[in-house]
């Protein structure tokens, strides 16, 4: 028994809905395409399970936050599939794969086979590939310890929220889902205590500096920060039900709820030995194509080269999903008419009235802005004399764009204190202002920056420089922030 597709996207997350809507885009006939995923529901917005769907008014559920809607684009509900003519062969496992002949096996038998294969497959939370008992702890999969990866660990983690409201709960990990569960458990009335190794929150990306704002924040909100510890062991009741947790640091926490955000595992198992593997993620090139010519990776499983920075990275982030996706569609579809990918590394968060912003590399020196008393401030990084960073807090929409338009282009830094007088009003004056002439050296008397491939004009009068800052300042007082 056996189906045969000339497109097939494995792997059911946010990629594959926007490789789907892609793949119309381009022209894909009726019959063509299927995804394969093993959720019983079509591909979602997953970054709305750690926001709107956990909130304890007007939360968000589906079909609301299918996807492309993230992109503000199309909603493609399982009606939309079934319309474009797009299969969706929902709740099924792939047990294994052969790309030599182009064959996917499932679980209940059936052979699918393909012409060209985009693995979709993502990631999947530790507890599945490290769990936590391999560190000594046991209890892991009690009725209150909870993860969240899909709709149904959110599903479960609401229903044991409500169960908890005024009680306690630790979430274990420092990193984005404990920043952002523990952000909706205090919204829920819930008493919250956070525990990581690390010396700061969300240690892969923040300096200490700007962790320290937000950790400020979040205890203004309750909660607690319990840092460089570790889970030692869970306390049960005679239901076993966790009631507590034991640290390694020798102190205890009560508890009716423990989260565990320690991390993700890309899922890569169906084409060990048979892909290209690096850095942990399915290897692929400029064009997402993996070392069979045939098949393609994208989003959290794929390790592609960034040409930013010269090197092989793997992302595990929304916006890395959606953008390798189309792309992959269109080297796929139009190979003529596609370049190179190109993708500036973007992070982004919002809790409680905070909405933050990071693209390209945190590497170098930090050169802070603005003001971390406030609401409004920034940085960039600045590595071997170029700008390779840039963060800001508090953005209007224009100054989130002025601070990625900077850091794609890297421009040269000859003085750092400079930089940090100007602060925001460099992206923006960068942003506002470009004229791309050939390589020039503009000099050292006085000026911030030299271009290899683009010079801006405002260093020819210190006025723009002076109207850029005060533009930068009247940005200040319009903030308009969005929640999911």
């Amino acid at each position: 028994m056996g189906r045969a597709f000339v497109y097939v996207i494995l792997g059911g997350g946010v990629a594959a809905g926007y490789a789907a809507l892609e793949f119309t885009k381009k022209g894909v006939s009726h019959g063509e395409l299927c995804i394969i995923s093993e959720e019983p529901v079509a591909p979602y917005e997953r970054p709305a399970l750690s926001k709107g769907f956990l909130l304890p008014e007007a939360p968000a559920r589906l079909p609301a936050f299918h996807t492309c809607v993230g992109a503000n684009e199309e909603r493609l509900t399982p009606k939309w599939y079934k319309e474009h003519g797009i299969e969706l062969i929902l709740g099924t496992r792939v047990k294994s794969a052969d790309v030599r002949r182009k064959t996917l096996l499932t679980a209940t038998g059936e052979t699918i086979s393909y012409k060209f294969l985009i693995i979709a497959t993502g990631a999947r939370v530790l507890k599945l590939a490290l769990r936590l008992e391999e560190f000594g702890v046991s209890g892991s999969d009690a009725e209150n310890v909870c993860y969240l990866r899909d709709v149904a660990d959110a599903t479960r983690l609401v229903d044991v929220m409500q169960k908890s409201t005024g009680g306690n709960a630790v979430v274990i990990g420092g990193g984005y889902i404990g920043m952002e569960c523990a952000a909706s458990l205090v919204i829920n009335k819930i008493n919250v205590s956070m525990v990581f190794p690390e010396p700061h929150c969300m240690g892969r990306l923040f300096t200490p500096k700007i962790a320290s704002y937000y950790e400020e924040f979040y205890k203004s909100k309750g909660i607690n920060f319990v840092k460089g510890t570790v889970l030692s062991s869970f306390v049960f009741n005679a239901e076993g039900k966790v009631t507590g947790v034991n640290l390694k640091d020798g102190s205890y926490l009560p508890a009716d709820l423990v989260v565990v955000g320690i991390g993700i595992r890309p899922n890569t198992s169906l084409f060990e030995g048979q892909l290209t593997l690096e850095k942990g993620g399915i290897k692929v090139n400029s064009r997402l194509q993996t070392s069979n010519t045939s098949v393609y990776a994208v989003g959290d499983v794929a390790s592609f080269p960034v040409k930013t920075f010269g090197e092989i990275r793997r992302l595990e982030h929304v916006d890395a999903a959606r953008k390798s996706a189309r792309h992959a569609v269109s080297a796929i579809m139009e190979p003529e008419k596609t370049p190179e990918f190109d993708y500036l590394p973007f992070f982004y968060s919002r809790v409680f009235s905070l909405s933050w912003q990071f693209y390209g590399d945190n590497t170098g020196e930090a050169v802070y802005f603005g003001d971390f008393s406030g609401t409004s401030f920034g940085a960039y990084w600045v590595n071997k004399g170029q700008l390779v960073g840039s963060f800001l807090e508090g953005g209007s929409k224009e100054e989130y764009e002025a601070i990625a338009n900077v850091t794609r282009v890297k421009p040269e830094i000859e003085d750092l204190s400079e930089l940090e007088r100007q602060g925001l009003g460099f992206a923006v004056a960068v942003s506002q202002q470009p004229v791309v002439v050939p390589p020039v050296d503009v000099g050292r008397s006085g000026s911030l920056v030299v271009l290899e491939k683009a010079v801006y004009p405002w260093h020819a009068t210190a006025g723009v420089v002076v109207a850029a800052s005060i533009a930068a300042f009247a940005y200040w007082y319009g903030r308009r922030r969005r929640r999911w």
